[in-house]
């Protein structure tokens, strides 16, 4: 893949000449919407900024140059961390391979906006960006706004106890529904190892204070037929996030569900603000809105409708 960056000229309009109606929306508010000063304070001080470029080269489509640009406010730095994350190499060789959108040579990958950069430290958490993806029968563009997070996990635990098998949930504040939400504990891969496993783990123990171990995990995931990649993806159409759902099964105590029942857990200074819930099993699709846990739901049942579970062990839950 041949990389060469250079700056583009400044276009000759400016990214503000926004047209929008408001003759058919009422507003009762107390704030005057000033959109003119504010347009060209920002124009004003993106003027003087070079758009930032690169160029690739595809091995699937060699003779057609892919441009990947900046937009006004993206700095050199999040640019070139964006263009050399892994969430932007798997995008790409997503696109190549067998099931890929440019597999066929039907479509054609033109140029790539990188939009805005996330960073977690010295590492890219999320980014988005649009691709100009092109149907080359009829000439028009696909749809392709992108919010890259890349891999997570999720745990299905299901604890046994006195003849009653329970789900356990963490509820957490979800500020993109503006919503408390029961779900599955869950997480993103904090690096570019592909521990899903242990990430899965990991994150049980920090978001319910229970340790699981390793090899007791049967990931329900596995068990997709290979061509879809063995993840599921909550959202395609417009996040790249593909998320590994793995199951534990266990026996307690009642005395443990009791003390798993609102504990609050959680890395504070991450800000996760979480609460533990444990309910019955046979009501977990009712409870949750959360696509994990329904999904996972799914897979477990179908998985042991089929009989390609493991034999359930007696495993003891441990909790810190």
């Amino acid at each position: 893949m041949r990389i060469h960056r250079h700056f583009l000229p400044k276009p000759s309009t400016g990214f503000c000449n926004f047209n929008f109606n408001f003759s058919s929306i009422a507003i009762a508010s107390p704030f005057v919407l000033q959109t003119r000063p504010f347009c060209s304070s920002i124009a004003s001080q993106m003027s003087s900024l070079p758009h930032l470029t690169h160029t690739i080269t595809l091995p699937i489509q060699p003779t057609e140059p892919i441009q990947i640009v900046a937009s006004p406010g993206v700095s050199d730095s999040d640019f070139r961390n964006a263009i050399d994350s892994s969430l932007f190499k798997q995008w790409l060789k997503n696109m190549q391979t067998e099931t890929g959108i440019l597999a066929n040579g039907n479509m054609s990958l033109k140029q790539v906006l990188i939009q805005g950069v996330d960073m977690f430290g010295n590492r890219i958490g999320f980014f988005k960006f649009k691709a100009d993806v092109i149907d080359k029968q009829t000439g028009a563009k696909v749809p392709g706004i992108v919010f890259a997070r890349g891999p997570a996990v999720a745990v299905l635990i299901l604890l046994e106890s006195d003849g009653q098998t329970y789900a356990v949930l963490t509820e957490q504040v979800r500020v993109p529904v503006g919503r408390l939400i029961l779900e599955l504990p869950a997480g993103m891969l904090d690096d570019d190892n592909g521990d899903f496993l242990g990430t899965a783990v990991r994150e049980v123990e920090e978001e319910t204070g229970i340790q699981l171990n390793l090899h007791d995990m049967v990931e329900l995931t596995a068990l997709l037929d290979q061509s879809t990649g063995r993840r599921v993806f909550p959202s395609p159409g417009g996040c790249d996030e593909e998320i590994s759902l793995f199951l534990y099964r266990g026996h307690v105590d009642k005395e443990v569900i009791t003390q798993l029942q609102g504990k609050e857990t959680g890395l504070r200074d991450h800000g996760e603000l979480i609460k533990v819930h444990v309910v019955p099993y046979e009501k977990l699709w009712r409870a949750t809105a959360d696509a994990k846990a329904l999904m996972a739901i799914g897979l477990y049942e179908m998985a042991k409708k089929e009989g390609l579970l493991p034999l359930d062990s007696s495993n003891q839950v441990l909790k810190d």
